[in-house]
């Protein structure tokens, strides 16, 4: 956000006063100072966004809802526009890690083959194997497992079910569960 202006206007020269009223209470000197303030980022972001440009106006925003909640932290010995655009860097950082650990995360669907995406027929096999697994178990745990976790049914209504407390229910999956881990563990 540079301070000097197309024509030679000096943008600092301007800002600074209108800021000093701002922050004297004047709320129309505010709403001017923002919106020459929101003017300058918008020019400042596209330029650094220019492959997001629908990232631009949400960075305004927040850029301008910083400077609102920090406004008690300007030094006034601090050109306004220093101080703006300090705030707008951090701001940008932050997009830019966030942007950065969600697209590591996840690779765009465009970019997938389409047989990556297709899935098998079902032949069966997990199921055998669950049921293998759960035939490991005591009754109740397997009763307690199946009601809860495979049929989806709350722990109060298995527990009806089964005509057992909840506690009972829950301790017999918290048990069924441990059982089957130490089943599958290599």
């Amino acid at each position: 956000m540079p301070t000097e202006a197309p024509g030679g206007n000096d943008f600092e020269s301007g800002l600074k006063p209108l800021w000093l009223r701002a922050l004297a209470g004047d709320e129309a000197a505010y709403r001017q100072s923002l919106r020459a303030i929101a003017s300058r980022l918008r020019g400042y972001l596209r330029r650094r966004l220019a492959d997001l440009p629908d990232e631009v106006e949400d960075l305004v925003q927040d850029t301008l809802l910083a400077l609102h909640l920090q406004r008690g932290t300007y030094d006034r010995a601090l050109p306004v526009s220093a101080w703006v655009v300090a705030i707008a860097r951090h701001k940008l950082a932050d997009l830019w890690r966030r942007r950065g650990r969600r697209e590591k995360r996840h690779e765009p669907i465009d970019d997938v083959d389409e047989w990556l995406l297709a899935v098998d027929a079902d032949d069966g096999s997990a199921s055998r194997d669950l049921e293998r697994l759960l035939a490991e178990l005591p009754a109740a745990q397997r009763r307690a497992i199946v009601l809860t976790k495979l049929e989806g049914l709350s722990v109060a209504q298995a527990a009806a079910h089964a005509g057992a407390s909840e506690s009972a229910i829950k301790v017999q999956v918290h048990r069924g569960l441990r059982r089957l881990a130490l089943l599958v563990k290599p």
